[in-house]
């Protein structure tokens, strides 16, 4: 079941910018039938930070998301350039949007955010053991942080009030870290 089904007679480029490129395929679908399919590539890998203090704080980011049209509460997030290591950019990220620092770093997970029409991938940490300092987000971001319980932010996702792919996932396997006795 490996193999590619797929069969691409010709492929264009229809749009590129500093983020994606859009690519639309001329193709015959595992059916025989032919048709069209669009592809977003992204030219970051999509990191995601999620923090624990020593009281079993996290710290969320809120801002005005553009293509939403809507305010969105989320774990720190940016974007690991191609060929740049995703550890440090997460790192970078962390502290430009809330202004903390960890000392530790695990690898949460890692996941690919709409594989029906693109290709990105969102890698995942754990951050602990923080220390405070000054945030200094984009000119792009307006962002609130707020510190609070876990618990609470698991319960903002178990409403909804939480919709953003990473930070949904990231939030549910620490609950499931602890829940499994991984976390304390």
């Amino acid at each position: 079941m490996e193999k590619n089904p797929w069969t691409i007679n010709g492929e264009k480029q229809l749009y590129t910018n500093s983020w994606i490129t859009l690519t639309e395929y001329d193709v015959t679908n595992p059916g025989g039938g032919k048709g069209i399919y669009g592809k977003v590539h992204f030219k970051n890998i999509a990191v995601g930070v999620i923090v624990l203090d020593e009281d079993l704080n996290t710290y969320l980011v809120g801002q005005y998301r553009f293509p939403l049209h809507a305010y969105s509460w989320e774990i720190p997030e940016g974007g690991s350039p191609e060929g740049t290591d995703p550890l440090e950019n997460a790192k970078r990220e962390l502290r430009e949007e809330t202004g903390l620092v960890a000392m530790n770093w695990a690898l949460l997970y890692k996941m690919h955010l709409s594989n029906s029409v693109s290709d990105e991938l969102a890698i995942v940490y754990l951050a602990t053991g923080l220390t405070g300092y000054e945030s200094s987000p984009e000119e792009t971001e307006q962002l609130v942080v707020k510190k609070m319980p876990f618990e609470e932010a698991y319960q903002m996702v178990e409403k909804g009030l939480i919709t953003d792919s990473i930070s949904v996932a990231a939030i549910l396997k620490v609950k499931l870290l602890f829940a499994e006795g991984r976390l304390k």
